[in-house]
């Protein structure tokens, strides 16, 4: 395969214009190449051999039986695993993840790995690891939150407060007409990801090359060029695609530098791939968490108070805690506000950044809450929502860049028709006799920027070729930043060729967060206006050129020619420019990174609302979401079509959640009993609406602050209203409020009897 995935360009138009994705045609006739379809010559195949205790140590392994069998080539364990460069210990910045690589014969959690198994075939690689067959000094397993270790961490998420208060909670407690406490359970749930992390890695010297997806090429080469003692540039990463990623692919972890470690060690190229039971473990997962809100409320139905407390679950070795009440910072208006966290290790893999870490835990809790409120107050849930509105970051006070809420409640509410919903439940059935309930909920995400930077070449022929290194895990980040670089360019869409996912091109920064439209765009953009304005340079200073002596007018780009900002019917063509300079390319730069003196000072949030129906069978207890309907504020949308499908995804997650995902641990032995797509449910086809009931409005929203191009990402939000919004359908359809998710039919059935 090429060193970087180059495609061809589309026609059609730039920014604003629903363009089908650019590696549509790839990914369904089966010719994108993914990690584990490259079988460099002389390629073995390496397997991990994991734990199937959850604590303890391993106190022996049968390496001979392994080796002996025909077709292994090496058996890596604590015993002979080769030194690193870089201890695992470390906790690395800026994620701070410490990862397992065979540095003792520990045992931390089901799964971890100990030891890897390579051969000259998958099949031999396999069976050798069965041949280990580990023994352990097995100690008890903890993998509830009664049985785990407390603890107070002193940072939540990715370097977040633990704790931050407003006011006195207390006294607005105290001085409520009304108070109401809710308690509210989320699992552990485990990335699943179609493709799951693989690795073809080729050392020639002290140069690797590297085919692993991934969600920050240049930041991920950095990290393993420490590992293993060599300079970054010699680490080549490549991930033209990715199968999905959701954050998990974002970081580092164990499985791939021993992969990497056993091609340096044996001088050739190894492919690893994890199962899907391996998933589940050494790759983070989003937390357990265990929340309780307490709100007082007075007559009019305004909060005297919110206290959001969230307890997370981690691993027994490394900190990440589920930033989840967090959530309740920028939503409502109240004079006091107060979020805390505590956090209880356990024998698991560490928890990590998993689609809305935090606000999809945390507002999934926040949501019911607001509804137990409403009903509390006797109010309906979508006015209580508008008696509480903030019109300013309620903790901060600082006005936001941007917010049109007010907007998606009343588009959203409208669409589903919300003004005919009764205040009680269970007023409501279907023609079938399906008790019919409907439910809301606040959508909210941040806005984060990191830095990234791309190169625009305009070329002797008048096209041009952007380049960064960014990612695209499915979300369509190559077509909506080439729409972002025509732009910048004034080149018709069709005449920009996009190249990305290789470590070696410009820093695209992390594909994470929902901000890397935002950010790896705005790169794109600035080289391009960089190279726009190399081009003006010479065509301003040709005497013979029509647009000689308009410096003070000055010029603009469209449909690749330059024009006269005061007479458009003076332009050159930009082949002609570069013709008449003897120039045979010109090559812009450019950076994306927020500016924080334009930002300092406000709030930069995403808003939406999401509306649901749900139907519940009154004897089975079954119940299936029938209606989403979403309205969401997210900026500038660079591609409607890519947006939609994105939110649309973001809520069909908001189902699973809601209804179906959870890992299981057996508590006796601390493993999970549902590693696989069997037995750990995520919606199919018949779990969610039909495409004509599934609706996801994009409000408009101008914000010259967020960042230049005004783009703020839609990649997260859609989960999170979704969740409350289900789980408060349930309650209007049975009268059973639900305490924790996924909800089950055990859970509803007391309520309809």
């Amino acid at each position: 395969m090429p060193d970087t995935l180059t495609f061809p360009p589309r026609m059609g138009s730039s920014v604003g214009q629903p363009l089908s994705r650019r590696d549509g045609f790839q990914k369904v006739t089966g010719t994108a190449t993914f990690a584990a379809d490259n079988h460099p010559a002389g390629m073995l195949h390496a397997v991990v051999a994991t734990a199937t205790i959850a604590r303890g140590r391993v106190t022996h392994l049968d390496v001979a039986a392994a080796r002996a069998h025909p077709g292994v080539v090496e058996v890596l364990t604590p015993a002979n695993r080769p030194p690193l460069a870089r201890d695992p210990d470390e906790k690395l910045l800026p994620f701070g993840f410490r990862i397992e690589v065979l540095q003792d014969d520990r045992v931390r959690y089901a799964g971890q790995p100990i030891a890897l198994v390579v051969a000259e075939t998958l099949e031999a690689a396999t069976e050798g690891a069965a041949l280990l067959a580990p023994r352990y000094a097995a100690e008890p397993a903890r993998v509830t939150m009664e049985t785990g270790a407390p603890y107070a961490p002193q940072a939540v998420g990715i370097g977040g407060p633990a704790r931050v208060a407003h006011g006195d909670v207390e006294a607005g407690l105290a001085a409520a007409a009304q108070r109401i406490t809710a308690e509210i359970d989320t699992p552990p749930q485990y990335h699943n990801a179609m493709e799951p992390h693989a690795l073809v890695a080729e050392w020639q010297g002290d140069r690797l090359t590297l085919d692993m997806p991934n969600q920050a090429l240049v930041m991920a080469r950095g990290t393993i060029a420490g590992f293993f003692g060599v300079p970054p540039e010699n680490v080549l990463l490549r991930s033209p695609f990715l199968g999905g990623g959701f954050g998990s692919k974002a970081i580092v972890n164990g499985p791939q530098i021993l992969g990497i470690l056993a091609a340096r060690m044996l001088g050739r190229p190894v492919k690893l791939a994890l199962t899907r039971a391996q998933m589940f473990g050494p790759v983070g997962h989003r937390g357990q968490t265990r929340q309780t809100l307490r709100m007082g409320m007075d007559a009019e139905g305004r909060l005297t108070a919110l206290h959001h407390h969230a307890v997370a679950a981690t691993s027994s070795f490394d900190d990440f805690i589920e930033p989840a009440a967090a959530a309740s910072r920028p939503l409502y208006e109240s004079p006091a506000i107060l979020t805390t966290h505590s956090a209880v290790r356990m024998d698991i893999g560490t928890p990590g950044p998993m689609r809305a870490p935090g606000e999809a835990s945390g507002s999934a809790a926040l949501e019911v809450a607001l509804d137990v409120a409403a009903e509390a107050c006797g109010m309906d849930p979508l006015a209580f929502r508008l008696a509480n509105y903030a019109e300013t970051e309620p903790i901060t006070g600082k006005p936001f860049s941007s917010k049109a809420l007010r907007e998606c409640y009343a588009e959203g509410a409208k669409r589903f028709g919300w003004a005919g919903r009764p205040l009680a439940p269970r007023q409501m059935r279907d023609a079938g006799g399906l008790l019919t309930g409907w439910g809301m909920g606040t959508a909210v995400f941040h806005c984060p920027m990191f830095a990234a930077d791309a190169r625009a070449t305009i070329r002797a022929d008048g096209s041009a070729l952007v380049e960064t290194a960014g990612a695209d895990m499915g979300q369509g980040a190559w077509t909506a930043l080439a729409q972002i670089a025509a732009e910048a360019l004034g080149i018709d869409a069709d005449r920009v060729e996009f190249r990305s996912g290789s470590s070696d091109l410009p820093d695209g920064g992390v594909a994470g967060g929902s901000g890397h439209t935002a950010t790896a765009g705005l790169a794109l953009h600035s080289a391009g206006e960089d190279a726009v304005a190399q081009l003006a340079a010479l065509a301003l200073a040709d005497p013979e050129s029509p647009l000689f002596g308009a410096d003070n007018a000055g010029v603009f780009g469209r449909g690749g020619r330059l024009y006269r900002r005061d007479d458009e019917s003076r332009s050159m063509a930009y082949a002609d420019i570069l013709a008449r300079a003897g120039v045979a390319q010109l090559q812009g730069r450019g950076r994306g990174v927020r500016n924080p003196k334009a930002a300092e000072g406000h709030a930069l949030m995403s808003h939406g609302a999401v509306f649901a129906e749900v139907k519940v069978d009154p004897d089975l207890g079954q119940m299936r979401v029938t209606r989403l309907v979403g309205a969401f504020a997210a900026g500038r949308i660079i591609n409607p079509k890519l947006a939609r499908s994105q939110l649309l995804g973001g809520m069909i997650w908001g189902i699973s959640f809601a209804l179906h995902e959870e890992a299981r641990h057996d508590p006796r032995s601390g493993r999970l009993m549902n590693a696989d797509l069997a037995g750990y449910h995520v919606p199919v086809q018949a779990d969610v609406p039909a495409l004509d009931d599934m609706v996801a409005l994009m409000i408009h929203e101008d914000d010259a602050v967020v960042n230049p191009l005004g783009v703020k990402g839609v990649g997260e939000i859609g989960i999170t209203g979704t969740v409350g919004a289900i789980a408060n359908a349930i309650w209007h359809a049975t009268g059973y409020r639900p305490s924790r998710f996924p909800v089950h039919i055990a859970d509803v059935l007391p309520a309809l009897r």
